[in-house]
């Protein structure tokens, strides 16, 4: 091996940084070591290779004395950058011979080269370098352990993407992630350095961060949690720093994130010890890293407050607080801090106790101080006009101070204001008031520059759209004083502008919308347009410039579009900083965002909401066109959406059409019951006599004020009522109300209560709202006072599935679904299932068999096959019974489902991935039985709900084609059998060749022989 004619002289190449001459002569005399061995080509890959083992000690100390003359401008000279892949061969070869005498040094220099190397240069060789070195982290040298994972946790903190696959796939022959975690797990501080430990951790942490599929088998393993727990306890604070950044990487994993949480006290102990203000950046970073992992969705943030609410949030507002930093410059790492701990401020989106705890440590305060450089608070600026605090706030935000902070600043802000209290009243006003100052100035600078924002600057795109909805959740705040000081502040920064911003903004919302511009490169202008609109119409003196039959139709046409145009355009798509290197790598969390999935559909229908409340009203008079067809739209959505958000404005605006409540599925079907008397248990009567036979299990569940506590065979007082009665016939309980409730409003109520939603005109809604207050029916009593929902307010849930569990016992069950048994159970009818599940005792017959008892109103209400089926013939049996031949799993399903709507999932993520094909066929078989039941029961839901969990299985386990196809065509499920074989075509010639196709019968070949064909000709 020739040294390089650019490296004989002292001097640097073209471009390149010079070199003095003592690094010449080390370079000169380590290829002169090199030349000692022999060099060979590996496919294009120049190889070294030596087993000598003095000379490799040569080699190895001539790379050493090179790579320590390398200096920030040798980096540059090409002599170096040629230089480096006859190191790296020679490095990797000494590594795989495992020669004892230099294995250690050579592993030292794999790391001072990895330090050198520039990243674009390093990537060239990150395959090489890995392989040996992943060979070598269970070497009985602790020294070599320890440098090889110091090695490959900078190999893989900075590999490209494009690596990942090959790399992902070396440490799986590798059994990398095993061997780490034996390494933790024997880990001994008493016979071992504490850096053994840390290295290990961290680069597990490193590869669980990057490749998703690693995250199971580590929170999966009871062993290794406990030693990470033990850990925890010792008092080195460099132990717990590195159990805290590995738990990060679990904690990215929605089901690993479950698991650190089930015993989580000693861990978040540690997590808020670490977050304090004694400890360095580094180490409080770590602290705050973990708990936005464990607060991803709102069960983890309610668990964390749960148990450490108040250390929590002082932590939080400690570190968001730059008075902290004694130092007047905030340096690299304490930016770091503060951007960690407003990312971590963020779980103020959700509602909690943690809020009050929130403004008690002084919030206000500290976001001011964020958004204003040295703001300080004087005597004189009480009496300070406001167009002079005004021009302070443009003053201080135009100052360019803390940027990259203001879109954190703004969401926190406007979380705030959308979970205060009515009566909220903080103690210091003026830090309110100019919090709501700095956000209404920021909000008409986006307003003026809306038109000019270029959708390439997602910088100051971010900025507008944060502090525009800030601004919007002050105006809708249910603080009174809140939204009354943001109308007002608003109003008089808008006063010299205000008309010609809002004629411009609803110009570019009438041109978006005429033209169908409403895609993807107008979604900043159109959301910022849109919360501008919104906030307008907040403002009483500028609702007179709003032409409501213009601007509804400007609307009613971008929502239509947006419901029948669905893009995934979520709040992140235009708050970039909502994202980070942890977000992006998540796994295994299923967050239903409030907004959903399209951010402008909800803005546009709160934009609508806003104009119906302001310029409609209810009528009686037939609807006109525009509006039949927004209340059509509305109903649409509200039965369509999952999201929250859309449905609870859809509904808003419909009650002022007088429709209050909730369209839904299961709404239709329990409705039904309402007019099954046969199957009622309880009587109202009213005042004037009128009785009303209602299912004692329905209103238990979903308005149990209308039935008094009691011996369920006893008549009962009604809270509302002042008689008794005894029960008659096949009435367990009797109410009777007094002549203050209003027997038509009881029965609309009654609408509510089996359907979820009623209709009614002005004059019934006025009496409704009494009787829907007392029987604490509050989300129909804020549709009925028209009050706007919060943000993050849930649907009200409309299911029975409190009629599985206690509520449902208080109602004794009159259908049992149980194993082919002699006997008979409550004198009615039994539902007969097959199963292989385990068996218990049934309190009723004791009958110790599998069985799962319902109630027959709820049942026959969803399935009218069933029920006709048992009505004809069977009326002279005292004993109906019905065999539902389906599996005791499947049997379950079908329970939850009929009073839930929702049919159980099977597990997903990494515990779906991680089953073998036995444990996936068994959860699925449960699907296609119910598949098949629905067919012949006819329950279009299911099945349909069912075909949907089979074909997103097999999305991701094709494997398991063979054995679904068999399946269905056993059950005649033949669209289910078609798409079982399309997802075998492209691989038909290798499961024929493999002989895979011999257990089907030719009828099932030919299916999938077939669809080969279409896949190969491009028919899919």
């Amino acid at each position: 091996m020739r040294p390089s004619r650019k490296g004989r002289g002292g001097g640097g190449g073209a471009g390149g940084g010079s070199i003095s001459g003592h690094v010449s002569t080390l370079h000169q005399r380590l290829f002169h070591a090199l030349n000692l061995g022999t060099s060979y080509y590996e496919g294009k890959e120049l190889k070294w290779k030596c087993t000598d083992i003095e000379i490799q000690r040569h080699v190895v100390r001539s790379i050493a004395a090179f790579l320590d003359s390398v200096s920030a401008e040798t980096l540059q000279n090409p002599l170096f950058k040629d230089s480096i892949p006859h190191i790296v061969g020679a490095l990797v070869w000494i590594l795989q011979c495992k020669s004892g005498a230099v294995l250690s040094i050579a592993a030292n220099e794999v790391v001072k080269l990895l330090s050198c190397v520039p990243n674009s240069i390093l990537q060239h060789y990150v395959l090489d370098l890995s392989h040996p070195l992943l060979s070598l982290l269970t070497s009985h040298e602790l020294e070599v352990s320890i440098s090889c994972a110091i090695a490959l946790n900078m190999i893989l903190s900075n590999m490209s993407v494009k690596k990942e696959k090959q790399v992902w796939e070396m440490m799986k022959d590798a059994k990398t992630v095993e061997c780490v975690v034996t390494n933790i797990r024997n880990f001994s501080g008493e016979t071992m350095p504490v850096e053994y430990f840390q290295e290990m951790s961290s680069l597990l942490s490193v590869i669980l961060w990057r490749w998703p599929p690693s995250r199971y088998s580590v929170w999966n393993d009871a062993m290794l949690m406990k030693v990470l727990e033990a850990l925890l306890l010792k008092p080195d604070l460099s132990f717990k720093v590195a159990v805290l950044k590995l738990y990060s990487s679990v904690g990215l994993c929605g089901n690993g994130a479950k698991k650190l949480l089930e015993n989580g006290k000693l861990l978040l102990q540690t997590m808020v010890y670490c977050m304090d203000s004694s400890h360095a950046p580094s180490v409080r970073i770590e602290g705050f890293r973990l708990a936005q992992c464990l607060a991803t969705d709102e069960q983890g943030c309610l668990r964390m407050t749960s148990l450490c609410c108040d250390p929590l949030v002082r932590a939080i507002v400690c570190g968001m607080n730059r008075c902290s930093f004694h130092s007047g410059k905030i340096l690299n790492d304490q930016m770091s801090l503060l951007v960690e701990a407003c990312r971590l401020a963020s779980i103020t989106r959700w509602a909690g106790q943690h809020h009050i705890v929130f403004w008690k440590q002084g919030i206000d305060k500290v976001l001011l101080d964020l958004l204003l450089e040295d703001f300080q608070i004087k005597p004189s600026q009480h009496l300070s006009s406001l167009e002079e605090q005004i021009s302070l706030v443009q003053e201080g935000l135009g100052a360019n101070f803390l940027l990259t902070l203001r879109p954190y600043i703004w969401d926190i802000l406007g979380w705030l204001a959308t979970h205060c209290d009515d009566d909220f009243n903080h103690e210091n006003e003026l830090h309110i008031n100019m919090l709501i100052m700095c956000a209404c100035v920021a909000f008409v600078d986006a307003i003026r520059k809306g038109r000019q924002i270029c959708e390439n600057d997602v910088i100051h795109a971010s900025r507008s759209e944060s502090a525009s909805k800030a601004v919007l959740m002050m105006i809708y705040s249910p603080s009174k004083y809140i939204a009354s000081t943001a109308r007002f502040i608003l109003s008089q920064i808008l006063k010299p502008n205000g008309k010609e911003f809002l004629k411009h903004l609803l110009h570019f919302l009438n041109y978006t919308t005429s033209g169908f511009n409403i895609g993807l490169p107008y979604i900043f202008q159109t959301i910022i347009n849109l919360v501008g609109l919104t906030c307008y119409l907040g403002l009483p003196q500028y609702q007179r410039y709003v032409s409501g039959s213009e601007v509804m139709k400007t609307l009613l046409a971008f929502v239509r579009w947006c419901w029948s145009n669905p893009l995934p355009i979520k709040r992140q798509s235009v708050a970039p900083h909502l994202y980070n290197k942890f977000s992006e790598r998540t796994c295994c969390w299923i967050n239903r965002e409030w907004e959903g999935e399209d951010v402008r559909l909800l803005y546009g229908l709160w934009a609508v909401a806003e104009l119906v409340h302001h310029f409609y009203s209810v009528s009686s008079d037939k609807l006109n066109n525009m509006e039949a067809q927004l209340f059509s739209l509305l109903q649409e959505i509200c039965i369509s959406t999952t999201a929250d958000g859309p449905r609870w404005f859809a509904a808003y605006i419909l009650s002022h059409f007088g429709f209050y409540g909730f369209l839904s599925k299961i709404g239709k079907r329990i409705g039904k019951a309402l007019y099954m008397e046969e199957f009622a248990d309880v009587q109202l009567i009213l005042a004037t006599g009128k009785a009303l036979s209602v299912h004692g299990v329905v209103l238990a569940i979903r308005c149990p004020p209308l039935l008094p506590p009691g011996n369920e065979k006893t008549s009962n007082n009604s809270s509302m009522g002042d008689d008794t009665e005894k029960p008659s016939g096949n009435f367990r309980k009797t109410v009777r109300f007094s002549t203050h409730v209003d027997g038509q409003a009881l029965q609309t109520l009654l609408d509510f209560v089996y359907f979820g939603y009623l209709e009614g005109e002005e004059e019934l809604v006025k009496r409704l709202k009494p009787l829907a207050k007392s029987c604490n029916l509050q989300p129909l009593s804020l549709l009925l006072y028209r009050k706007r929902p919060n943000w993050g307010t849930s649907i009200p849930n409309c299911d029975l599935a409190l009629g599985l569990g206690p509520v449902g016992h208080q109602f004794s069950y009159d259908v049992c679904f149980k194993f082919p048994h002699e006997g008979v159970c409550f004198k009615d009818i039994i539902l007969e299932a097959k199963s292989s599940g385990l068996s218990w005792t049934c309190s009723v017959c004791s009958l110790s068999v599998p069985h799962k008892h319902v109630h027959k109103v709820i049942l026959w209400s969803s399935c009218d096959y069933l029920r006709a089926l048992l009505e004809s013939g069977m009326q002279e049996s005292y004993s109906q019974t019905v065999k539902v031949p389906v599996s005791w799993e499947g049997m379950i399903k079908l329970v939850e489902w009929i009073y839930t709507d929702r049919l159980p999932n099977p597990p997903s993520g990494c515990l779906w991935d991680n089953m073998d094909n036995e444990q996936k066929l068994h959860e699925l078989h449960p699907y296609i039985e119910l598949c098949w039941l629905a067919d012949i029961w006819l329950l279009e839901d299911i099945q349909d709900a069912c075909f949907k969990v089979v074909v997103s299985c097999l999305d991701s386990a094709r494997d398991l084609s063979i054995k679904v196809l068999q399946l269905a065509a056993k059950f005649s499920l033949w669209k289910l059998a078609d798409f079982a074989a399309a997802c075998m075509a492209p691989l038909y010639c290798n499961l024929r060749d493999s002989g895979d196709l011999e257990d089907l019968d030719e009828f099932l070949v030919d299916m999938v022989r077939a669809a080969s064909v279409r896949h190969s000709q491009g028919g899919g």
